[in-house]
């Protein structure tokens, strides 16, 4: 299965475009959060986003809530939006949590959760299934400009438990594109321009 992963559009209409035209060569696209800015214009991407009909994923960012996403991505027919739950797509368990974990410093208009928080909405992550989160896992592709790591214990703490093949994250927009191994577990910070990664190369990371 090819997959392509993005995250961190905030708003912008020309990357949500050129993500339609690399759907067509794809069995699956997921989206790792942040399509909005402080909760505001959801629409600008979504609404060019639904003109993919392979499969698609979403999970909520910390700029816009689960519930807020689900409402919008009615638009995208083919779209799921997960959040603590889980689904299958030909055979291959995906499990999803969005928002920032651990808490940002943000302030309130942030959707952030704490740790174990987290850890609750990620304790049914399959073993061998894809992981969608918003934020990465802790010490891997989560270094901000100045170098701290800003990632969660809860989510590596999962991976490390239930080794998922492939982890799909963003939030940390200083590490987009880069990629991290915990044990066998395949970790991208896909970032806004998207990355295809072929859950059948071992090689791939």
């Amino acid at each position: 299965m090819k997959l392509l992963c993005f995250s961190d559009l905030h708003r912008d209409q020309q990357a949500a475009t050129s993500l339609v035209q690399a759907a067509a060569d794809v069995d699956c696209v997921i989206g790792a959060g942040d399509f909005a800015n402080r909760h505001e214009g959801l629409p600008d991407t979504l609404n060019i986003l639904a003109a993919i009909e392979k499969p698609a994923i979403l999970v909520p960012g910390n700029g816009e809530s689960a519930a807020e996403l689900t409402e919008a991505a009615q638009v995208w027919k083919s779209a799921t939006v997960l959040h603590g739950s889980g689904c299958v797509i030909d055979g291959i368990q995906f499990w999803g949590v969005g928002g920032a974990i651990p808490v940002t410093p943000f302030g309130a208009w942030s959707y952030d959760f704490d740790e174990q928080q987290g850890a609750d909405m990620l304790s049914g992550c399959p073993a061998g299934g894809v992981l969608i989160v918003h934020s990465p896992p802790l010490d891997t592709v989560d270094k901000d400009r100045s170098g701290r790591i800003r990632g969660s214990e809860s989510i590596r703490q999962t991976i490390l438990d239930r080794q998922p093949q492939l982890v799909v994250c963003g939030h940390i927009h200083d590490d987009w594109g880069k990629q991290a191994k915990l044990g066998k577990t395949r970790i991208f910070n896909a970032g806004p321009q998207g990355l295809v990664i072929d859950l059948n190369d071992q090689n791939n990371g």
